[in-house]
């Protein structure tokens, strides 16, 4: 702990004080942070507050439904994790982080309230913390619409302690499974778990698990699913002078020549079904606006001209990523800078890649999460390196004109991409 008071508590300060409260990484339930959010009053909050989980789109799904509600004017926050580079990242209050000043209010009043009561203090975990300082940002700050992106599973995380008026389910797949189970009915119930009573949900996912269905039912949630609710349709240019485009139906709405966003047009449809179910629903040139406008780092990426990144880091996410990169190469080669941990399925994660990458460059990531270099090598043959920046160094360097670099395989890959970037 540092010995400052927490008053004088740098945002460094507080960050290593954050990294040593509870030395479990992952300790999920809802019983430690609901003492703390109750004592600083928030278990709901003023603003309209969508819970996005999912295992893969949710990030995603957040930054197109934030680009497009600002586009019609609205105020939004969105609560987002990992970082990659600053910490601050994990907190948008209409595009823009809040300054240094603001985490060190905000992680003080926690500490406070942590610290409270005759019994001893709340343990709380690392995300469990910066959960509760991004809840009191947002209520500081009231947006009209808050998106709290889950940080694993749904039922048991800590955004779950905040009375949602609107959840979403992006897609339901096998990941963490030492925590969320080993079958889709026992992720897609644990996702189920940001679902409320009376209060709409959306799923992306076009085969939803039974149980997630059954969940529904259960706690009497509106639950609409694309395919059945609502329906999307990306639509192939016939020619080389006309744009690609996207059409969207459902809620009484026909949505047609949307443009394609940089990210997913199935998340970008989950989007559009959660603003016809909100109350904020807009018009069709904020829509438009709101799709063309939207990005978020770390989402298959350019940085340069020939280098893309991608946090990619599972089956479901490499396949969409393999598909990307199969056009995005063309005539050239790809290179593929991978780095993972060794809790993902690395074998089925690199399976999908095999007919688009062309030369693997195989990176260690440290920590103890992280896999090394040959334990990649056990699954898939390439150069083995002693780190990400090493292994992209040498790629840049073989790389021809026309070929295409890309790193992925986990966050700590691109986040150190990037800082070496800068």
């Amino acid at each position: 702990m540092s010995p400052l008071d927490p008053l004088q508590r740098t945002l460094s300060d507080w960050l290593m004080v954050l990294e040593n409260l509870n030395m479990a990484h992952i300790e999920l339930g809802l019983s430690r942070i609901t003492i703390v959010a109750e004592r600083l009053g928030l278990l709901s909050l003023p603003s309209y507050v969508v819970t996005v989980g999912g295992t893969n789109g949710k990030g995603t799904t957040c930054a197109l439904l934030e680009s497009m509600l600002r586009a019609g004017g609205h105020s939004v926050g969105v609560y987002s994790s990992p970082h990659l580079v600053d910490y601050r990242e994990r907190v948008r209050i209409n595009g823009d982080s809040p300054v240094a000043a603001d985490f060190c209010a905000a992680f003080a009043a926690v500490e406070s309230a942590r610290m409270q009561g005759e019994q001893p203090s709340v343990a709380l975990t690392y995300f469990e913390f910066t959960t509760l300082a991004a809840l009191w940002l947002f209520r500081d700050a009231a947006p009209e619409v808050v998106l709290l992106e889950v940080g694993l599973g749904g039922r048991l995380d800590a955004t779950n302690v905040v009375a949602s008026d609107q959840s979403i389910v992006t897609t339901v797949a096998l990941d963490h499974t030492d925590w969320l189970g080993a079958d889709r009915d026992s992720v897609g119930f644990e996702k189920a778990g940001i679902f409320r009573h009376a209060k709409p949900a959306v799923c992306g996912d076009p085969q939803p698990p039974e149980r997630l269905l059954a969940h529904a039912k259960q706690l009497g949630t509106p639950l609409y699913c694309t395919g059945r609710d609502y329906v999307w349709q990306q639509v192939q240019a016939p020619s080389a002078s006309v744009e690609e485009h996207w059409s969207f139906s459902g809620f009484g709405l026909q949505l047609d020549h949307l443009p394609i966003p940089s990210l997913p047009v199935m998340n970008a449809a989950t989007a559009l079904a959660t603003l016809a179910l909100s109350p904020f629903m807009l018009d069709i040139n904020a829509i438009k606006e709101g799709l063309s406008g939207a990005q978020l780092t770390g989402r298959l990426q350019q940085l340069t001209p020939q280098l893309w990144i991608d946090v990619a880091h599972n089956p479901e996410s490499a396949t969409y990523l393999a598909q990307r990169l199969a056009v995005l190469k063309g005539k050239g080669r790809c290179l593929a800078v991978v780095g993972m941990l060794k809790d993902k399925d690395i074998p089925a994660s690199l399976a999908p890649l095999q007919n688009v990458i062309d030369e693997w460059y195989l990176a260690s990531l440290s920590g103890p999460r992280g896999a090394t270099a040959n334990e990649l090598a056990h699954w898939q043959s390439g150069v083995c390196f002693s780190s990400v920046s090493e292994a992209l160094a040498v790629a840049q360097v073989n790389a021809k004109e026309h070929d295409v670099v890309i790193a992925f395989g986990s966050f700590f890959t691109v986040a150190e991409v990037l800082a070496h970037a800068e």
